[in-house]
C-alpha cells in the first residue's frame, strides 16, 4: 500500500507542476496582452488561451491540494470532535466526494465525446475544446484516487 501511496503522491506532483506551467503562461500572456493592448496591439484569441489555461491550472492542481489538505474545511468543528468521530465524519466525507468526482469524471468524459463528435472549437482561434473536457475528467479521476489514499491514511490512523 505503501508503494501505491507514494505512486499517487508523485502522479499529483506532476500534475500540479503541469498547473504551474500553465499558470505562468497564463499570467505571462495576460501581462503581454496588457501591454500589447496599452500599445494599440492586443493579442487575439486571449481570454480563449486564458480560459483553456485556468481549467488545467483548476483541474491539475486539485489532487495535491487534497493530498495536501490546502483545501477549506471546518477544523473548527473538527477539532471538538473525539479522534473517532473526527475520523468517521473525515471518511464519510471523502466518500461523498469520491462519487462526486465519479460523476463529474464520467460527465466530463461524455461532454469531452460530444465536444469531439460536433468539432466544438473556440470561437476566434478554433482551438477543439475537448482535450480541455477530457484533461478536467482525468483530473478527477485522479482526485478520486487521491480521496481513496485519504481515506486509507485515515483507516492506519496516519493522517494528521
Amino acid at each position: 500500500m505503501k508503494r501505491f501511496l507514494e505512486l499517487v503522491l508523485k502522479i499529483s506532483k506532476v500534475m500540479n507542476g503541469v498547473a504551474g506551467v500553465a499558470l505562468t503562461l497564463m499570467m505571462g500572456l495576460t501581462v503581454v496582452d496588457v501591454f500589447g493592448r496599452a500599445g494599440g496591439y492586443p493579442i487575439l484569441g486571449t481570454f480563449e488561451i486564458v480560459s483553456l489555461f485556468a481549467i488545467v491550472v483548476t483541474a491539475f492542481a486539485l489532487p495535491l491540494t487534497t493530498w495536501q489538505r490546502r483545501h477549506v474545511y471546518m477544523e473548527l468543528l473538527l477539532e471538538k470532535l473525539p479522534r473517532r468521530n473526527r475520523d468517521i465524519l473525515n471518511v464519510s466525507t471523502r466518500i461523498f466526494c469520491i462519487v462526486l468526482f465519479i460523476i463529474m469524471g464520467i460527465n466530463l468524459f461524455q461532454v469531452a465525446a460530444e465536444f469531439a463528435r460536433a468539432r466544438e472549437v473556440t470561437t476566434a482561434l478554433d482551438i477543439p475544446l475537448f482535450p480541455a473536457a477530457y484533461a478536467a475528467g482525468f483530473c478527477c479521476f485522479v482526485q478520486v484516487v487521491a480521496l481513496a489514499c485519504d481515506v486509507v491514511k485515515i483507516w492506519e490512523g496516519k493522517y494528521e
